[in-house]
């Protein structure tokens, strides 16, 4: 479903109606309910036609009331700080609107008149398009919605507020609630730690640091197969943002204790810390590589250089980092149990590494420790180890003072502890032939880790892994992974796995191909060059990018019990980061279960219930990453009701003989009398031969560039990405949490999807989400986000202020999204592929389409005769990542006015006339 809104708050707002790619999206400042000029629309065939007028405008706060019903508060009142409140202006994705809507009255208050004369409601669920007319008019969306037969199954809570993440859990009466003190200097003693005041500011109950590890435990804050990273900081803060923890008795007064700290710091004896990839070099500061994992080179690359008609000896590009941008921070709650056992709720991509974090810093066994992960509010990788040390922390200091105790960390402590994305320097030397084939490309790599290894020793196989796809003739590498006193780094959506792709699966070719056609990316080229003709001040580019992604299946444990009364329960290794893992599992255990071929198996998905992640009931929980967790989930669920329907055959077979129609409850019912087991679990282990393959996709964008001030709007974005047959292509928008604010801005431009399978046009595609959510990521990245520490490293981007996430003014403008079904596969679970990844990747059209602008704008200049400053040769820059607009507006150059205006007087000087009009 296709959605477009404005923003939300306050009497007026910008509004986009949906499904209006046609017409594009207009805007509308008005008051809910006031009486300006607006829009209505009218059927034409199948499209919609504006009509002027002075009602017929769904505003944000009417879709909120109409939507939510009693659920969400009037737009005047305040709200409380849970999670779920604060997602209420996201809730629009749980359904497609369309004009017109019939809901007049909402919780008995009348409707603004702005949206009485709607009278049809038009949505979709599970790709299937409904209008309807007859809506009772007491009766709001989500009653009316509960109340349908044909719409069982479809997951309303999140759009009502009900979805339940840590911080919405209701603290105990004797809780807690912990903040973080964290270092300011990146190499020193810590002297002390202690308040103005001699005693403890009002509220704040005591301080926790490594000194109150019990005997036995360990000062251990996460934990990966390569290494360890402490919890505190101890006699030395080894970076700035190491933590010091300590506890209040509200969550206000601990954040408010913690800016009040005062650290005591000394430097003598210490030598300067390692803050540059360039330092850890020049001093050798690196983590070693396991041989096993670092590529093979490829070819002879002395020979391929000589084989090359050209050369560049050496060039240079930096990568920054990338902060996550959840929209629930870091959270966990700690509640000590009898027996000296602790149970804590994590927010966590990895409760199977939390558990074992936590026992090992508390000094006990692990059957003594319980973690549990109903649902994360967003993770891309950073509630993976960054997780772990939030937990341990709540952890330890419930178990030092015997009561719970909730940490919920506030996003400017969460910006500077979480360490974000591997920052890179590349140095490459590059020969070519003088038709543009590469014959040789050496690569040296400085991958600024910080000062723990985490998960890092994967990159060299994943960078390397994506480009050995390509033939570069020869290809060879020296990647340094370098340690410095910076926050540890971690691998963030998008670093890609190594693996080997199969010849028939190749389909790159035929999608550059197809996306060339749809997107009339030829004909744009031309029309780009006319534009940039009759334009001075503004320019446009064009660029078509692949993308080769490798993914891997990671082992995952599953567990399907069948209830007494029929009912399903199910257990899987992989956690709900709002991608939609539970709703896919969900279907996957009424689908497979329906295998019994029963009467009555249409109403298994009303029986089926995902429950959450319990580190003592699924001991091998795994972590959920690389885009493969639903996939790899739904294979270990369906080998559970394998197993089951086997049980159960045989008594359908006998009951049938009996009774001649047999329904699911009988069959159960009489399992149960027998005392067959209708509990099945697996531990799910891929193939060997199928838990590597490759995704292909192609994007093409265009962009316009004001040469005046740096600014870049994106103008359309085409994408074909190959989903092999998606595990669901037709979840409903409302089935996705949209936990993120990037995935949530998606929904507010204009597209088309198509669904081959179905054949026609769809925006209830589940992967179509994920695509569109780790584009404008992307976008991010490469455009706009800038995660900048000072000298000290201590991160100084502290929030949206000055971390630039995509808003609606920096998505595409028209963005259109092609799901290809590339067919049938055997070795993958129901043919499925990876989607929430690689198309990440694909918005590095946006950046070289933005090169392309800036190429013009100096050829532009340089035709005027102005360069100073600037390479003798125009086209050659580099443009920096993220391309930000000071960035872009000095490549376009500072001057390009009083260059215009100096180059008009001197054709004025050269004209007989002495006048000369530009």
């Amino acid at each position: 479903m296709s959605l477009s809104l404005g923003r939300c708050g306050g009497r007026d707002g910008a509004v986009s109606l949906p499904q209006i790619s046609k017409i594009g999206r207009q805007r509308v400042a008005r008051g809910v309910g006031g009486s300006g000029r607006g829009w209505k629309w009218r059927r034409d065939g199948g499209g919609l036609v504006k009509e002027e007028g002075r009602n017929g405008v769904v505003m944000w706060d009417v879709f909120f009331f109409s939507l939510a019903g009693k659920f969400l508060p009037p737009a005047t009142s305040s709200s409380s700080s849970k999670c779920s409140t604060k997602l209420r202006k996201f809730f629009e994705a749980t359904i497609s609107l369309q004009p017109n809507i019939s809901t007049n009255t909402m919780d008995g208050r009348e409707m603004p008149n702005a949206a009485k004369e709607f009278d049809t409601l038009v949505f979709a669920v599970n790709g299937e398009r409904f209008e309807l007319s007859d809506v009772d008019p007491s009766t709001t969306l989500l009653e009316f919605l509960r109340s349908q037969t044909r719409f069982k199954g479809v997951k309303l809570s999140c759009g009502e507020g009900e979805a339940i993440y840590v911080d919405d859990i209701p603290s105990l009466e004797n809780c807690l609630h912990g903040a973080f003190i964290h270092s300011t200097k990146p190499l020193a003693w810590v002297k002390d730690v202690k308040f103005e005041s001699k005693s403890l500011p009002n509220g704040v109950t005591d301080i926790i640091s490594f000194k109150h590890i019990p005997k036995g435990g360990e000062n251990i804050g996460s934990k990966t197969q390569f290494g360890d990273e402490p919890l505190f900081a101890d006699d030395i803060t080894s970076y700035a943002g190491q933590p010091v923890s300590f506890v209040a008795d509200t969550q206000k007064r601990a954040d408010v204790g913690a800016a009040m700290a005062i650290v005591d710091y000394d430097t003598e004896g210490l030598g300067p810390p390692i803050l540059t990839v360039e330092e850890a070099f020049e001093r050798s500061s690196f983590f070693e590589v396991p041989s096993y994992m670092y590529p093979a080179q490829v070819g002879d690359f002395s020979k391929g250089m000589s084989e090359a008609d050209d050369k560049i000896l050496s060039a240079e590009i930096r990568l920054g980092s990338q902060y996550f941008f959840y929209m629930e921070t870091q959270t966990a709650l700690a509640i000590p149990d009898e027996d000296n056992c602790m149970v804590v709720y994590s927010s966590s991509q990895c409760p199977k590494n939390v558990h074992t974090v936590i026992a090992r810093c508390l000094g006990i066994p692990e059957h003594n420790v319980r973690v549990i992960t109903r649902r994360v509010g967003g993770g891309f990788g950073g509630k993976g180890m960054k997780s772990m040390p939030i937990a341990a922390a709540s952890a330890l200091a419930a178990h030092k003072l015997r009561r719970p105790v909730r940490i919920y960390v506030n996003r400017k402590t969460d910006m500077i502890m979480a360490g974000g994305r591997h920052p890179m320097k590349i140095t490459y030397s590059v020969g070519f032939k003088s038709n543009g084939k590469i014959t040789a490309l050496h690569l040296e790599i400085l991958i600024n880790v910080g000062i723990a290894i985490d998960v890092s020793p994967i990159l060299p196989g994943n960078i390397l892994g994506s480009l050995k796809k390509y033939d570069w003739g020869a290809l060879s590498s020296d990647i340094k992974l370098c340690k410095t006193n910076h926050c540890t780094k971690t691998a963030m959506r998008g670093p890609g796995e190594d693996s080997i792709g199969e010849p028939q699966e190749y389909t790159l070719p035929s999608i550059m191909d197809k996306l060339a056609s749809t997107s009339s990316f030829e004909k744009r080229i031309e029309t780009t060059k006319e534009y940039n003709l009759c334009n001075k001040w503004r320019k446009k580019g064009i660029s078509r990018v692949p993308i080769i992604h490798q993914c891997s299946l990671l082992p995952v444990p599953g567990k399907v019990s069948i209830l007494w009364d029929g009912s399903v329960a199910v257990e899987v290794g992989g956690i709900e980061l709002g991608q939609g893992l539970w709703t896919k599992v969900k279907q996957m255990t009424a689908y497979a279960l329906s295998l019994i071929q029963c009467d009555e198996t249409e109403d298994l998905l009303d029986k089926v219930r995902v429950i959450q992640a319990d580190s003592l009931s699924l001991v091998q929980g795994g972590i959920t990453s690389g885009s493969t967790t639903s996939e790899s989930s739904c294979g270990a669920v369906r080998v559970c009701c394998d197993i089951l329907v086997g049980r159960l055959a045989p008594l359908k077979e006998k009951l049938q003989k009996q009774m001649g129609s047999v329904t699911w409850d009988d069959i159960i019912l009489q399992a149960h009398s027998e005392n067959v087991n209708l509990s099945a679990s697996t531990y799910l282990v891929p193939d060997s031969n199928s838990m590597h393959y490759l995704n292909y996709g192609a994007a093409v964008s265009e962009v316009e560039v004001n040469i005046l001030t740096g600014e870049t709007r994106i103008l359309r974005s085409d994408i074909i990405y190959d989903c092999r047959q998606s595990l669901n292509p037709a979840v409903d928008l409302g089935q996705v949490d949209p936990l993120n604010i990037e995935l949530y801005l998606k929904f507010l431009s204009p597209r088309k999807i198509y669904d081959h399978k179905r054949g026609f046009y769809t925006s209830a595609l589940s992967d179509v989400q994920e695509i569109e959510g780790a584009f404008v990521q992307g976008i991010g990245f490469f455009m706009s986000k800038e995660y900048l520490a000072n000298s000290d490293g201590m991160v100084v981007t502290e929030g949206t202020w000055t971390y630039k996430i995509p808003t609606i003014d920096t998505i595409p403008k028209q963005f259109n999204v092609e799901v290809l079904n590339s067919g049938h596969h055997k070795k993958r679970v129901l043919s499925s592929k990876a989607s929430g990844e690689p198309p990440l990747l694909l918005a590095v059209s946006v950046h070289c389409a933005t090169r392309a602008a800036i190429k013009e704008a100096r050829k532009q200049l340089r035709s005027w005769g102005r360069f100073e400053g600037f390479d003798s040769e125009s086209t050659l820059f580099d443009l920096e990542v993220p391309a930000t607009m000071p960035v872009v507006k000095e490549l376009c150059g500072l001057n390009s006015v009083e260059n215009y205006l100096q180059f008009c007087a001197s054709l004025a000087d050269f004209s007989t006339g002495g006048l000369y009009v530009c």
